[in-house]
């Protein structure tokens, strides 16, 4: 894909936006953000996937690859529909609010009862066209989640035989006991679209877009795994053979084992690469640009065999490479809205493939400074066709990242800069506007100026993450929009 002009971005998950009492949602705190960066001068908000996660939150180890996180609907939006009885709702929310906790689960249920009783013709017949729209995925992810929670949420290899190995004669006797619970999962699938495609619309017509993540490699513990087990390295019980990860490096001499199954690339291909090409169709639908995560993985993967405790032993595979992309290209064409997520362990190889498919590249600027001025992440060596960050969510924010830097390594970035008197981190921030870059990507704890303490994400740690939120009190719009607007016009963003 070709970013064709320069614009500026901000990095900020749902999860952080104020609104919600458990997390951030599609509520009225989403549309005041995207007023916020509109009043900046943003072009395009990223966000990380948006998949129902696991007990741990993590964004990229999610139940399915198509389907959105119900934590993020919005009840107050809800409410707000036509077919919900004013009267009948103050009763149930008087009934929840002695329970002094919020269930969104049991508010969905009283939403989709709702629904069945009062909507009319044409909002069931969206329902119906939704469902029908969406079934190569639905229909499996509606029965494996209403499956897991039958089987106290073990994973789907723990299941009875004839469950883990899909036989068509208890599935279907599965779907005529649970068709209740199936339907339940399937209009609030509808109500996470509804919501987020009018955001999206919302955001659009302020000449915003939005970017979105999809991570390379699955969860062993999801709907697609369940479903398609033929394309993927599994055993004849269902556990991986083969998991995903990175050798050891500077950062960890056992490497990481991430436990995601890995592709049979085999099957896909003889499948004409019809799962990928179902599972980006639904991302193009939410997105106007997607960041593939780990595009590493689709030149080479590290091949971990399962029964190792650590990476060491793994090996290099070669990937589909480019014939993945000619696949998905005669779909969607010959510009694909994608951007390859390249950091790490790159080769030549990988970065060969990436110009040859011509997706743009990331650069970070907190991995700038630590080595010499053939460093690619050097403002004076990024590529036009490239995004830069001062840091990802997987990066401490920028004033924390440079409050534990090593004195030799500020003081060569500030000889970079030229002793520069702007205090940290407005001065990466400005150096990420003025890169010649297309676009420019800033995490909203930057333009906060926030410490380490308001971190997204410590990779290869379990607790504490995905967890930050911001608070409107904290956020001088007028003040902020005006320093970030001067930064558009200045580098004509």
């Amino acid at each position: 894909m070709s970013l064709r002009e320069r614009k500026a971005g901000i990095l900020l998950h749902p999860t952080s936006l104020p609104g919600g009492e458990l997390n951030g949602d599609f509520g009225k705190d989403a549309f005041e953000f995207v007023d916020f960066i509109a009043q900046c001068g943003f072009k395009l908000w990223q966000v990380l996937p948006l998949g129902p996660t696991h007990e741990d939150n993590s964004p990229y180890q999610c139940l399915s690859a198509h389907a959105g996180d119900l934590k993020l609907i919005s009840v107050e939006r809800l409410a707000e529909n036509s077919w919900v009885d004013e009267s009948v709702y103050q009763q149930f929310l008087s009934q929840q609010q002695k329970l002094k906790a919020l269930d969104k689960s049991a508010y969905l249920r009283f939403f989709l009862s709702q629904f069945e009783s009062n909507a009319d013709e044409n909002e069931k017949r969206e329902f119906n066209e939704f469902s029908t729209a969406q079934s190569y995925w639905l229909e499996d992810y509606a029965l494996f989640v209403v499956l897991r929670k039958k089987h106290q949420n073990l994973s789907w290899t723990d299941w009875p035989s004839e469950l883990r190995e899909r036989e068509q004669d208890a599935l279907s006797i599965a779907k005529r006991e649970y068709c209740k619970e199936i339907v339940q999962v399937e209009f609030e699938q509808f109500c996470f679209f509804q919501q987020w495609m009018a955001i999206k619309s919302y955001a659009n017509e302020k000449n915003i877009q939005l970017f979105g993540d999809i991570p390379l490699f699955v969860a062993h513990d999801s709907a697609d795994v369940w479903a398609h087990r033929d394309l993927f390295k599994l055993d004849e019980d269902g556990h991986s053979r083969f998991i995903a990860g990175v050798p050891p490096d500077y950062f960890s001499e056992t490497g990481q084992r991430w436990g995601n199954p890995l592709y049979s690339w085999e099957a896909i291909v003889a499948d004409d690469y019809l799962w990928w090409i179902k599972r980006l169709e639904t991302q193009f639908s939410l997105f106007d640009l997607v960041r593939i995560d780990h595009f590493r993985g689709l030149e080479s993967y590290w091949e971990i065999p399962a029964e190792h405790e650590t990476a060491i032993n793994g090996y290099w595979v070669t990937g589909p490479g480019y014939e993945f992309f000619n696949a998905i290209k005669n779909k969607f064409g010959e510009e694909l809205p994608l951007v390859a997520e390249d950091l790490g362990l790159i080769t030549k190889e990988v970065d060969d493939l990436r110009k040859k498919v011509a997706l743009p590249g990331m650069k970070i600027l907190q991995f700038a400074f630590d080595s010499d001025s053939q460093n690619p992440y050097l403002p004076h060596n990024h590529e036009i066709q490239s995004v830069v960050y001062t840091g990802t969510h997987d990066n401490d924010t920028s004033l924390g990242w440079y409050q534990k830097l090593a004195e030799p390594v500020k003081v060569k970035m500030h000889r970079y800069y030229g002793e520069s008197p702007e205090v940290m981190p407005w001065l990466l921030i400005r150096s990420v506007f003025s890169s010649v870059a297309q676009l420019a990507v800033v995490p909203m704890q930057d333009i906060m100026s926030l410490d380490s303490s308001h971190r997204m994400n410590i990779p290869g740690t379990i607790e504490g993450n995905w967890s930050w939120r911001f608070d409107w009190q904290d956020v001088d719009k007028k003040q902020l929009a005006e320093r970030v607007q001067e930064f558009v016009q200045l580098y004509s963003r």
